[in-house]
């Protein structure tokens, strides 16, 4: 009788040991899936990054062209004015 226990706890043993050797595979697979979707998420923040970066130099130079474009209106506008002064005269 103390053979049979024995017996049933190295069938035991081998059938947990089965289980824990197939389940070993998942638990890589999840890992791995962890580790390439914190990756991902680490590429996003830079590509994000990078386009918040790209968008404030757009920004800038719309800026300044707007600010160009306001100072040329305003010269012309004097520049109509001395025209006009000078037609009247």
């Amino acid at each position: 009788m103390d053979n049979g226990y024995i017996i049933l706890g190295i069938v035991a043993l081998l059938f947990l040991s089965m289980y824990g050797y197939s389940y070993l595979s998942v638990i890589r697979e999840k890992i791995a899936q962890k580790r390439e979707q914190k990756k991902e998420l680490e590429r996003e923040a830079l590509r994000r990054e990078k386009r918040l970066k790209h968008q404030e130099a757009i920004d800038q130079k719309v800026s300044a062209f707007n600010k160009r474009k306001e100072e040329i209106q305003r010269e012309l506008k004097l520049l109509e004015k001395m025209k006009e002064k000078q037609k009247v005269s």
